[in-house]
């Protein structure tokens, strides 16, 4: 059974290639560009059950988004992505620019494979 992924980052281009990634891996995926679409993403479609999502973006950024959708579904696997910020605040962090292959060992230890 394929995991559905909701993917957030503001970045068009990143968006478009982590989404490719996952759906290599064979993950169904959902996007947004922002922290608020998200989470009412993630509030309408309760099936989804991975956030990966990026840190640095306006508005709701990803620490407060993850801990608001770990406060919505408390077993929800988080990762963060980021290119410039270190502090994992307790959620795996891949750094960006990243190769498929840390993506897909990230989600192998996180919420397996899809």
């Amino acid at each position: 059974m394929a995991h559905t992924v909701l993917l957030v980052d503001d970045d068009p281009l990143v968006l478009e290639t982590v989404a490719d990634m996952l759906a290599d891996q064979g993950c169904e995926v959902v996007t947004a560009t922002d922290g608020t679409e998200a989470l009412a993403k993630l509030k309408a479609q309760p099936w989804i059950d991975v956030l990966i999502t990026d840190i640095t973006m306006p508005g709701l950024g990803g620490y407060e988004l993850a801990e608001a959708a770990k406060r919505v579904k408390p077993d929800l696997p988080v990762t963060l992505l980021s290119g410039r910020e270190t502090d994992r605040r307790g959620f795996p962090l891949i750094r960006k620019p990243f190769r498929e292959n840390e993506l897909t060992r990230i989600m192998s230890r996180t919420a397996g494979l899809c």
